[in-house]
């Protein structure tokens, strides 16, 4: 029998009135979640996957709760986007607001105010105090092309320098600037020429060892990019300050500020992909600001609108204005209706303070993870800023292989206990923790006791 697309026992919203309290009432998945999977096997495409095996009904705080009335502690935040929560009063009031009044005009038609609004709030809040300029598109990976078409058309060059383990999206260009073949590239190539691909300044894992990481890294990088494509040819050096799905890897100190200082003196942009790093995320409002980066061009998304489509490209003002009228644009770019959400979540994030929630978030969580990291040999690194933070999966003490299996088994023993966390890492070893900036202490206490119970179901002690 088909499940009901609603559940009428269950709560009928979520938002900050949702309890906050973990409570099981089936397995999971439950009998409503694993008929619906059924229907989605008829129906989703197979490429298009899931971490968990349940299906949302509401969400609010840091507590999803699923078509069984499962509520899960939810340490994911749909991959970094509701860090003020899934459904915030001020965000649904202004998304309630805005759709009264008009859901599409498209702004290259009939402008809106929101969009404006939109420009003006990244114009004040991203890094250095130049003119700036911004342009509003949809979703992530459509902003980083985006960025690479305003550095070509701005500098009259063409190739385009990226990290190894980095992640930027999934269309043509994106894919070929993504780093990991399975499964964002495998079986779609051709890819877009003119990408070059550098070492990262990945501590854990740099053979120099952490401490001169970030300074040999920047070395080889340079002089690989003088001797293998010629700085003159480098339109954009593009880097996310932390990387996300590449196993929120923290490069090396001092590997940002030397290389956007190249940068500069070679005429190359620099071009910070703070997609998943931006609006608090990692205890500062965007990330390059923990090295003191001022980039050309600063990509973001995911957190920017409360759960909302929207993405952005924002940059020196002679940059962004170098592409033709009608270069940049879009249908759905700057929808009015995520324009006036991302108006209200970042009010919330400002007025809230909500960078300094994300930076009490890691005082309580990298404790207990390091604790853990000292119990078990198979936790090799903990790392991360903000409400940001991983642990990485190796076969065991001085060995860095990594184990995949391990870090599956381990997440999978979180999600039967009702915690959402995610993989992530070139190899998928590396389990991260994004909880919303909303969630309670006791709520992310709680879900840091369900993760050590899950090592300790899966993990040897040392």
């Amino acid at each position: 029998m088909d499940a009901p697309l609603d559940a009428p026992l269950l709560p009928g919203r979520g938002g900050p009135g949702l309890p906050q309290a973990r409570r099981l009432v089936t397995e999971i998945p439950g009998p409503c979640s694993r008929a619906l999977a059924q229907r989605r096997a008829r129906s989703v495409a197979r490429g298009v996957s899931s971490t968990m095996p349940v299906f949302a009904h509401a969400a609010g705080g840091g507590i999803l709760v699923d078509v069984d009335g499962n509520a899960l502690i939810d340490l994911g935040s749909g991959i970094a986007v509701t860090g003020v929560g899934n459904a915030a009063d001020d965000v649904v009031a202004a998304v309630a607001e805005q759709a009264g009044r008009f859901t599409h005009t498209c702004f290259m038609v009939t402008p809106y105010a929101e969009y404006v609004g939109v420009c003006e709030a990244l114009a004040r809040l991203t890094p250095g105090g130049h003119e700036k300029r911004s342009a509003l598109f949809t979703s992530g990976a459509e902003a980083v092309e985006n960025a690479v078409k305003i550095a070509r058309s701005a500098t009259g060059r063409d190739a385009v320098v990226v990290f190894e383990h980095a992640y930027h999206g999934r269309t043509n260009l994106t894919m070929a600037m993504t780093a990991k073949a399975m499964p964002y590239k495998a079986g779609f190539g051709p890819f877009a020429p003119e990408i070059y691909r550098m070492p990262l300044a990945y501590p854990f894992r740099w053979p120099g060892g952490p401490e001169r990481c970030g300074e040999q890294a920047a070395a080889q990088v340079i002089d690989l990019i003088r001797t293998e494509i010629g700085a003159g040819a480098v339109a954009a050096l593009v880097i996310e300050p932390i990387q996300g799905e590449g196993g929120f890897v923290v490069p090396g100190t001092g590997f940002l500020p030397r290389l956007a200082e190249f940068c500069a003196d070679a005429g190359i942009l620099f071009v910070a992909d703070e997609v998943q790093t931006g609006f608090a995320r990692t205890g500062a409002m965007f990330a390059c600001e923990h090295e003191d980066i001022v980039p050309d061009l600063i990509v973001t998304a995911k957190g920017i609108a409360g759960g909302l489509p929207l993405s952005a490209v924002t940059g020196r003002a002679e940059i962004m204005d170098a592409p033709q009228v009608g270069g940049l644009g879009g249908t759905f770019g700057g929808s009015p209706v995520a324009c006036a959400a991302a108006l209200a979540a970042i009010n919330l994030i400002e007025s809230a303070d909500l960078a300094a929630r994300a930076r009490h978030i890691a005082e309580l969580t990298l404790p207990r993870l390091h604790a853990l990291g000292d119990r078990y040999g198979a936790i090799g690194d903990v790392r991360g800023r903000g409400a940001m933070l991983a642990v990485e999966l190796v076969r065991g003490p001085g060995d860095h292989t990594p184990d995949r299996a391990t870090a599956a088994a381990v997440a999978a023993a979180c999600h039967r206990r009702g915690l959402i966390v995610l993989s992530a890492g070139t190899w998928g070893n590396v389990l991260r923790l994004l909880p919303p900036f909303v969630i309670t202490d006791d709520l992310l206490l709680e879900g840091l006791d369900v993760l050590a119970e899950a090592c300790a179901e899966v993990l040897a002690p040392r």
